[in-house]
């Protein structure tokens, strides 16, 4: 185990020249603090570029496939994705001079599909219904990339660079809270974030007890699959586990339902003046659920992979949770002692 004084601190500069070298030194943000002095934090990922965590890794999946010469100068980038991968890569493959194209379907939310167009990517479409439709996403991208050879396939769920662009979220994690991070809790998609900042902590301190959440209807914690709307996150029946799920850094899976990952993350808007991504609420609601539970003085990082300003016109509308039978007041009876009994 490296000592914490080996590490490097990371510092922020204060004039950047390209908008990739506003990626990391993300907030921490106290959501909740128990009356034994034990804490509940948030990684607020929320304002990297594109709004998403996902831009880490994006980064390093083309710093990585540049270096190893698979991606050249005016080359494609393809990937599968359900927004915000597809934003970061879009992003950088604008500021870098590639072309890239999102394979995606219509569970994707529009705005984060606008967003991927405003940086000038090719949307191809797999389906026309509005479900979530992973595997044939990525069929369609890894033929795509076969039959183009000046393109490549970054593969975000079975990319090792997706994991390592989390070290530096890890780092920062580290800077700010040197050995007292107690317990890790993030969403369970590709498994990049949760896993490979779990990774880098392990490697740089005590190593965190790891909870990771992922829908009802998600297949990584077993069980029977079925239809979500959280976006982003899980992995639907039908798909591959990435093989960046890593179980053997996993403490604890939760499933969470899309009534209790919305409801929470519109409480928390209203609590806390907070705008958090639909699946981001579901793991804030499991860390809530924790807090009783608690050591004296401990703290519980939880990782916000993205915001909910991509949500106003789902998560945040009245309408459209109306139409699936999705809002629900317990949510927030549940939540209100917590916070009442918080110091």
């Amino acid at each position: 185990m490296r000592l914490l004084a080996e590490q490097p601190t990371i510092t922020v500069p204060a004039i950047v020249s390209k908008v990739s070298d506003l990626i990391g030194h993300t907030p921490l943000f106290e959501l909740i603090r128990a009356r034994n002095g034990a804490r509940i934090l948030l990684k607020l990922e929320s304002t990297n570029p594109t709004g998403s965590a996902k831009i880490r890794m994006a980064r390093q999946m083309l710093d990585e496939a540049e270096q190893g010469g698979s991606l050249r100068l005016a080359g494609r980038v393809i990937e599968s994705t359900s927004g915000n991968t597809g934003m970061g890569l879009a992003l950088l493959s604008a500021e870098r001079g590639y072309r890239f194209t999102a394979v995606v379907d219509r569970h994707a939310s529009k705005d984060k599909l606008r967003a991927m167009q405003a940086f000038g990517a090719e949307l191809v479409y797999v389906s026309e219904g509005d479900s979530l439709a992973t595997a044939d996403r990525e069929a369609l991208a890894e033929r795509m990339a076969a039959d183009d050879p000046n393109s490549i396939w970054t593969e975000q769920h079975n990319n090792p660079a997706n994991g390592d662009g989390y070290r530096t979220l890890a780092r920062e994690l580290r800077d700010a809270l040197g050995e007292r991070i107690e317990y890790l809790v993030g969403a369970v998609g590709t498994g990049g974030s949760l896993f490979g900042t779990a990774r880098e902590l392990r490697a740089t301190g005590p190593a965190p007890r790891v909870v990771g959440v992922e829908p009802v209807g998600s297949i990584a914690f077993g069980g029977k699959g079925g239809t979500y709307y959280q976006s982003g996150t899980g992995t639907p029946p039908g798909a591959e586990i990435g093989a960046l799920v890593d179980y053997a850094l996993l403490d604890e899976g939760i499933k969470v339902t899309d009534t209790v990952a919305f409801n929470t993350a519109r409480y928390i808007a209203r609590k806390k003046s907070l705008l958090v991504g639909g699946s981001a609420g579901g793991v804030i609601w499991c860390a809530l659920k924790m807090l009783d539970a608690l050591p004296a003085d401990s703290t519980l990082v939880v990782l916000v992979c993205d915001g909910g300003e991509k949500y106003l016109d789902t998560v945040f509308d009245d309408d459209w949770m109306r139409e699936r039978d999705l809002l629900d007041g317990a949510v927030a009876r549940e939540l209100d002692p917590i916070f009442a009994g918080a110091a």
